[in-house]
């Protein structure tokens, strides 16, 4: 179990001390027995300019995150694949965009906003949602501030979340911090997280996966998911 918890992207960036350091945290990784997926984020905005290298990208497009937005279509299409046919609660966040909440003075980072249209927060079609599905609008980081998600969670009976989205240092990582404050068991699916900075998308999958929740790679939250695995798990 041990040498398995760790076999993930930051390896590259986090020393041999700091793991001995963060030893304690170590344990079994799991999913809940009644997940929702949450999905953080996905809109048009991240992925406009193409797949293209981010820092190219952002010349023109300032809040896309070209080319690792893009590589986690495809996973991303998968965990939702997968989501779907167990029939799990689906809910994604958006930014607010309504005029009348002055969206330009309350927003969930310091980062300069070029524009706010509200076709530019709309989920990018690769994910679009479908009938019944649940979308949040915030106006902060977290999917939880300010918000009735947590609500929603508990007349839904969720007892985990698996989340999904972006960015892994900002909306996703906020997210996952307050669903943990929450009392919720949380797994984040690496390949299917993004952030415009890879090195902050490391740190923070590694930060999250030892305080907070549990990372798993996408193969192997698809195998928690398989119907024989929820059997199981009753």
């Amino acid at each position: 179990m041990a040498d398995h918890f760790e076999e993930h992207c930051w390896k590259d960036v986090v020393s041999e001390e700091i793991m001995e350091i963060y030893r304690p945290y170590r344990r079994e990784t799991y999913v809940g027995q009644r997940p929702a997926l949450l999905a953080i984020d996905l809109y048009n905005l991240v992925f406009e300019g193409g797949p293209r290298p981010v820092r190219e990208v952002v010349k023109e497009f300032q809040s896309s995150c070209g080319i690792h937005a893009w590589t986690a279509i495809e996973p991303i299409q998968e965990l939702f694949a997968a989501a779907r046919s167990r029939g799990l609660p689906v809910i994604y966040t958006t930014s607010e965009t309504r005029h009348e909440v002055k969206p330009a003075k309350v927003h969930a980072t310091n980062r300069r906003i070029q524009k706010i249209d509200a076709r530019a927060y709309e989920i990018y079609e690769a994910f679009k949602p479908e009938t019944g599905d649940l979308i949040i609008y915030k106006e902060r980081a977290s999917g939880f501030f300010g918000t009735p998600l947590i609500a929603h969670l508990t007349m839904l009976g969720v007892d985990s979340l698996i989340v999904c989205g972006e960015t892994t240092s900002g909306c996703v990582r906020a997210s996952v911090v307050d669903a943990y404050s929450h009392g919720f068991h949380t797994v984040v699916a690496e390949e299917c997280v993004f952030d415009r900075s890879i090195l902050s998308h490391k740190v923070c999958l590694f930060d999250l996966h030892h305080k907070y929740a549990d990372v798993m790679h996408l193969e192997e939250v698809k195998g928690h998911l398989r119907p024989e695995a929820a059997r199981q798990a009753l």
